[in-house]
Order: structure tokens, then sequence, then C-alpha cells
């Protein structure tokens, strides 16, 4: 595992630091600072831009060939951190005895250490991690007129305020592929100058105010339409097995809202979350590679096959996995005799 101990003075400090450790190359662009490294330690690139308020952005997007212990000595001031995972995952914790936390992919997560403290991130290897970390100095944005921290609920204002008795604060909350679609968006700005910058902190505020939005559900225990509990990502993981064990039969949108529990919309959401898929998607993946298998390890006919798997003809069958696995069903079990006897 590879350690780097980060003197946690700014944004621009820290990156230097993660410079001198990674090596590659730092450059600066309309003030945002870009290293990127490509050597023993993995590859990736890390950006950081700050605006006015005490408001910056870091974002990583890395793969890294160590497990990557990543540790901020935190100082007399200590941001909000407002983290965000694209891809990937990510444990943290504060202190040196204290248990690392898992941090997963697409959750509204908002931590506040304690300060002069030793905050950790560690990053897996070989897994590519995509996280962005919007950063709030809270004696700064503090200043700024209406700023409204007031609206906050009690302890997340408490926490602005820096009253210690609510120091570290953690919220690991829902699951929303809205932010999500926000985040892709900053990140692939291709504009220059001033309008990228404008665009990148448009962004950034966008961001910021949906997991503002999303704590202040989570915390009065409603949930946005487009988010998604843990309980909801449970009853989505053993709807897979449903599907597998009804995979003959009709499977509408309609029939597995209700064998699950959920609306349609959140459903949808889920299997993208999950799965990177649509519903459809999922089920017509898995029809084929159930049938594949059965072409592998059978002597079902192919028409006793589509039957199995619940597709409509066979025709149709032959066409979607031509295209899926690139050869017909029938020259796929012939391959598979021969290299059996041979």
């Amino acid at each position: 595992m590879h350690e780097i101990v980060i003197a946690n003075h700014n944004i621009d400090s820290s990156l230097d630091q993660l410079h001198e450790f990674f090596g590659g190359t730092l450059e600066e662009k309309w003030g945002e600072r870009i290293l990127v490294f490509n050597n023993q330690y993995g590859q990736g690139t890390i950006k950081s831009i700050s605006f006015d308020w005490g408001v910056s952005l870091v974002d990583y997007d890395v793969n890294f060939t160590e497990e990557l212990k990543l540790v901020h000595q935190t100082g007399d001031e200590t941001p909000v951190e407002f983290i965000f995972i694209s891809e990937g995952n990510l444990k943290y914790k504060e202190g040196d005895d204290d248990e690392a936390l898992l941090l997963e992919r697409y959750q509204n997560i908002i931590i506040a250490p304690r300060t002069k403290s030793r905050k950790t991130f560690v990053f897996p290897k070989w897994v590519n991690v995509k996280v962005n970390f919007i950063q709030i100095l809270k004696k700064q944005y503090l200043r700024k007129k209406n700023n409204n921290l007031s609206y906050l609920n009690d302890l997340l204002s408490s926490v602005f305020k820096e009253e210690t008795l609510n120091l570290p604060y953690m919220h690991l909350g829902n699951f929303n592929l809205e932010i999500e679609n926000h985040v892709k968006e900053m990140r692939t700005q291709e504009t220059k100058g001033i309008i990228k910058t404008l665009g990148i902190e448009g962004r950034l505020n966008i961001i910021l105010a949906m997991q503002l939005l999303e704590h202040h559900k989570f915390e009065n225990r409603e949930t946005l339409p487009s988010s998604l509990t843990t309980s909801d990502i449970k009853k989505i993981h053993e709807l897979s097995g449903f599907i597998v064990d009804n995979i003959s039969e009709p499977l509408t949108i309609a029939k597995l809202s209700k064998e699950v529990g959920l609306s349609a919309k959140k459903l949808q959401t889920g299997f993208k979350m999950l799965y990177s898929k649509t519903v459809n998607e999922y089920i017509k993946l898995l029809k084929l590679e159930i049938a594949r298998d059965y072409l592998k390890k059978t002597d079902l006919t192919v028409s006793e096959i589509v039957y199995l798997v619940g597709i409509r003809s066979r025709s149709y069958f032959s066409k979607i996995f031509s295209e899926h696995y690139g050869i017909l069903p029938t020259e796929y079990r012939a391959r598979i005799k021969r290299k059996t006897k041979s």
C-alpha cells in the first residue's frame, strides 16, 4: 500500500504535494490546475479549481496499481466536503483508531472532520475511481452575502458554524443518478476561458444545491423521486434473482414494479445505477446469457431454448444472438462441439 500525507493548507498546496509524489505533468488553464500521470503508481488526472467565498472543487479520475492511502492533516479550519463518486468506491475514516467506512458510487456524502485531526481516504487498486470533492471553507462562506445557511437543519447549520460539539460530522445519504448527470456535464465541458470557468462554477452550484436538498429530504425521512435508499438498492438486487427464476415469463416494467414495490421510475433508475442498463436491456442480455449456456451445456434444440428463455420467435432470437455475440446460435453450438471433440 502506498501512503501520501498531505499538509492540508489549501487545494493548490495539496495538488503540489500530489504532484511531488506522483510526478507527471501539472499545468494551469483558466484557473483550473490539472495533474496528469501515468507511471508505476498508476494513471489518472486530478483537477482543482477555487472560487470565491471559500468554495473549491477537486476532481479525481484515477486508477492505482496499489491500494493508496491519502491522509490529510487538517489545520485550524477544516472544510465541509460534499463528495460524489461516479465510478468505483472509496473508504474513509477520521483519526487512527476509527474503522474505515465504505463510500459508495452515486451516494450523497457530506463530511466535516475535526480541526487538527487526520482524515484518510483509501483508494482501491486496479479500480477506476472517479470522485469529486466540493469543499467549502466555513468561515469564508459565512461572510458571503445571502449565504442562507440559517435555512439548513440545525445539525448541518451548526457544522458550518464550527460548533465542535457536532464534529466530526458525516452524512451517508441516498443514491442519486441526477447528480451524476450534472457531474458528468461538469467534467466534459469543452469550452474555454471565462465560458468554461463559469460553466464549471454553475454546475458546481447546481450539484451542491442538489446534495443539500438530498440531505434535507434524508433527514426529514423523505425521498426525492430520483433517489434510491439502501433498502431500494437491496430490493433491486433481490429482483435480479426473481428475473432469473421467471425468465420464460413476460416480464413487464409494471409487473416487476409491483413485485418489488417500487415505482417504474425508481426501478429504471436502480437498474441504471447498478447495472448501467435499462430494465429491458438487462433482461434481454440475461436471456442471451442463459440461452448461450443452454447451447453450450445441453442438447436442447434452439426452439426449445427460445421457449425456455421467453423469446417470442426463433428468428428474432437468432438475430439478437448474432448481434450480441457475432455468431448465429447454430454456428455457436457447432463450434463448441468441434472444440469438445478435438
